[in-house]
């Protein structure tokens, strides 16, 4: 091969390479498309528990101790106080001891009846003496049952002591004192539980035929998650200065993030509507600026802003900024190097902003 042969080809080969060298990586892209969405009339609502109690004493007696202050957390069945037991654990061992007493008559009266019987059966005693043992042993069992039952009754006083919380959750309210003499029905602690929630919302009456035709709502989040309500209760009348019907929201258990006393944004579905969206992985926020990369049919890349909705099932609602059908980088990051890469080379695209 001639010199002159040799150079062409290996410009031809260089060409070749540095051509490849700026051929821009392929990208993985999705389309904007048009998508049928749930048509929302929101309104501010208020979050609060379902369980909301104020436990207060069943027995009497001095509060010897308090093992929970307010802001703490308790468990289902852990002693929020106790109080002096001194006189219920006399009444118990009393009642134990009637109650062996009784057993005992029992017992001999049994034994007394079945000999009886026994003599009965052999004509050796009178129908008297037989009904007398019946009698007695009916006698000592009413004797048997009263005991059992008056152990009971103490032991259960005595439990009474022990002030018990009915669920989990944070004690608001302290209404005694170590010292003080509690009596029943006198209020000891106030507590709520994060377990259950709900979401009070005062709803105009225009919007109530679609809440009441079950169409759902939503509880958004801070974060800009949304939450499905389960149970939706409609109040059957108005509030007559408002006009406005009071709906109830029932949360999952144990949901995350949100405490009683709480504004949150609701959502209650009216319709539907039609909007553009993109999927959330594709959106970039720079400082102040919220964007895309666009991605034309010739592979050349723009950072183009846009403005957005709400987000739902993973997908930005676009309203301003991108049209049907163009399509958007799925990895902003390889994008942006595409971006930097064309730029460098004079390839920019009119319009763009730097990514």
């Amino acid at each position: 091969m001639s010199p002159f042969a040799r150079f062409a080809a290996l410009t031809g080969l260089l060409t070749t390479l540095g051509a490849a060298a700026e051929a821009p990586p392929q990208l993985d892209t999705a389309e904007a498309r048009y998508r049928s969405v749930a048509r929302e009339y929101r309104l501010d609502g208020v979050v609060e528990a379902i369980n909301r109690t104020t436990v207060s004493a069943q027995t009497q007696g001095q509060v010897q101790e308090i093992l929970y202050d307010v802001d703490d957390f308790v468990e289902k069945g852990q002693v929020l106080a106790r109080l002096k037991d001194t006189e219920h654990r006399a009444r118990v061992t009393a009642a134990a001891a009637d109650l062996k007493s009784a057993t005992a008559q029992l017992t001999q009266a049994r034994d007394e009846h079945e000999r009886n019987a026994g003599l009965y059966a052999k004509k050796l005693i009178s129908d008297s003496a037989m009904d007398q043992a019946a009698t007695n042993l009916k006698a000592a069992q009413a004797a048997f049952e009263s005991a059992e039952a008056r152990l009971a009754q103490a032991q259960e006083q005595l439990a009474y002591t022990e002030i018990r919380a009915p669920y989990s959750g944070i004690v608001t309210h302290r209404h005694v004192q170590v010292g003080e003499m509690a009596s029943p029905g006198q209020p000891v602690m106030s507590g709520v539980s994060l377990e259950e929630l709900r979401v009070t919302v005062d709803v105009p009456q225009s919007v109530i035929p679609a809440v009441r035709g079950g169409a759902g709502a939503r509880v958004y989040l801070d974060d800009g998650t949304s939450i499905e309500a389960g149970k939706v209760t409609v109040f059957p009348f108005a509030d007559l200065g408002s006009n406005t019907f009071k709906v109830r929201l029932d949360l999952p258990r144990d949901t995350r993030s949100l405490f009683p006393g709480m504004f949150v944004k609701t959502g209650f579905v009216t319709g539907e509507r039609r909007e553009l969206a993109v999927p959330q992985a594709t959106v970039v926020h720079r400082s102040e600026v919220t964007g895309v990369y666009v991605v034309g049919t010739d592979g050349r890349v723009q950072f183009r802003q846009v403005r957005l909705g709400r987000l739902v099932d993973g997908a930005y609602a676009v309203l301003a900024g991108l049209s049907e059908g163009e399509r958007v980088a799925l990895d902003p990051i390889a994008a942006g190097v595409v971006l930097k890469s064309q730029q460098a080379g004079g390839h920019g695209g009119a319009g763009g902003h730097n990514g």
